[in-house]
């Protein structure tokens, strides 16, 4: 494959996207938290009120919180009202990309490409941080969860991480104490959006790293986390990085990669979205376009409601 700077924002030709289905029993508990949901709305009168309303009504917000609550309902409740919380506090589906951008420019979060199974795949690459630490890069990697979800095809709920060491030193590499607060974020108020971690390249003076945020870590979280796995069998080459052995041939330009990815996920300067129409592959994405098959067909009353109406790894519950 030539070498591009085209950000691939599709699934390989013919991937199939999974698609939960539920029990009765489950049906109701899913629908019984999105009644609760709207018992805890913000009023219409509220600037943000469009916003939580999109994100309640999304296909996936209630299966996800009712999983990650093991079918809980009362506990379901209580992880969906800390998440309304906090994105009423730190609007992410709000953060400007400028406000971020300075975050891009050494690819260190690089989303690109799909595994086998319609995942969208978020590259990290600690070894190319650029700037000090600050609540910024917290945003921007809030930034780039959201523009995750935005790629993900019809049908699929999570995404693939893959963190690259090489390169990776001790003064890059996050302090434990960051890593905490990042992993609170991301298994408190992304649940069950990881499909897969996939760590590669991991040095033996970091080990420690990854002891130390160990006991933090849930055992749901720590079986989808693989270390130097065969990307081969989880990515289809033509998806996969040359970097890590794809055919891939992805060159990265800061310029390139940010206006490809704000364009294709229709953000607008002030982080709201362009009313417009769908988002399309520019035209010299290589390959055709692909049709994704979803079996089996859309079950859960979230999905069914929201189709009608129309986003490194821790703590707490399931990421």
């Amino acid at each position: 494959m030539a070498k591009t700077h085209q950000v691939l924002t599709h699934p390989a030709p013919g991937t199939v996207v999974p698609v939960r289905s539920y029990t009765d029993e489950q049906k109701a508990k899913i629908e019984a938290l999105r009644e609760y949901a709207d018992t805890q709305l913000l009023p219409e009168s509220d600037l943000y009120y469009p916003w939580e309303l999109i994100w309640l009504n999304k296909p996936d917000t209630m299966a996800r919180y009712m999983r990650a609550a093991k079918w809980n309902l009362e506990d379901a409740k209580r992880r969906l009202k800390g998440t309304m919380e906090w994105r009423r506090d730190f609007k992410p589906d709000l953060i400007p990309p400028d406000e971020v951008r300075i975050e891009s420019e050494t690819g260190k979060i690089i989303l690109n490409g799909f595994d086998n199974e319609g995942r969208p795949i978020l590259y990290m690459r600690p070894g190319r941080e650029n700037t000090e630490t600050s609540p910024r890069q917290l945003r921007h990697l809030v930034w780039c969860l959201e523009r995750a979800k935005d790629f993900m095809p019809p049908g699929q709920e999570s995404l693939v991480i893959i963190v690259d060491y090489k390169s990776t030193t001790l003064r890059t590499n996050p302090s434990i104490s960051v890593a905490r607060k990042v992993l609170n974020i991301l298994q408190n108020h992304y649940v069950e959006t990881l499909g897969r971690a996939l760590v590669v390249n991991l040095p033996m003076l970091l080990n420690f790293f990854y002891k130390g945020i160990a006991p933090f870590l849930d055992p749901v979280t720590r079986d989808k986390m693989r270390f130097n796995p065969d990307l081969f069998e989880l990515i289809p080459k033509e998806q996969l990085d040359a970097d890590f052995g794809g055919d891939f041939e992805y060159e990265f330009e800061p310029n390139s990669y940010w206006e490809q990815i704000v364009s294709f996920c229709k953000i607008a300067p002030d982080g709201t979205r362009l009313d417009d129409a769908a988002p399309k592959p520019a035209e010299d994405t290589p390959g055709d376009a692909p049709v994704v098959a979803v079996a089996p067909p859309i079950e859960t009353l979230a999905e069914e409601d929201a189709i009608r109406c129309a986003p490194s790894i821790l703590c707490g519950s399931a990421f």
